[in-house]
């Protein structure tokens, strides 16, 4: 199975480095929402937790 994360970053700080870090893992998709503080990740179930990590450590938030 496969789930959706919504991520935005205040002023846009760490959202490149988090989307670089998260193709790392291999992530299905990234959307970039074309206002460089906000994409929405398809991610497999196995790697959400360390997706929601990486976005928060690069100080994001992020939903599912």
């Amino acid at each position: 199975m496969t789930s959706r994360i919504h991520a935005s970053f205040p002023n846009g700080s760490g959202a490149r480095e988090a989307g670089l870090k998260l193709q790392a893992l291999r992530i299905l998709e990234l959307e970039e929402n074309g206002d460089g503080a906000s994409f929405t990740a398809t991610v497999e179930d196995e790697l959400i937790d360390r997706a929601l990590h990486l976005i928060r450590d690069t100080g994001g938030t992020a939903q599912l």
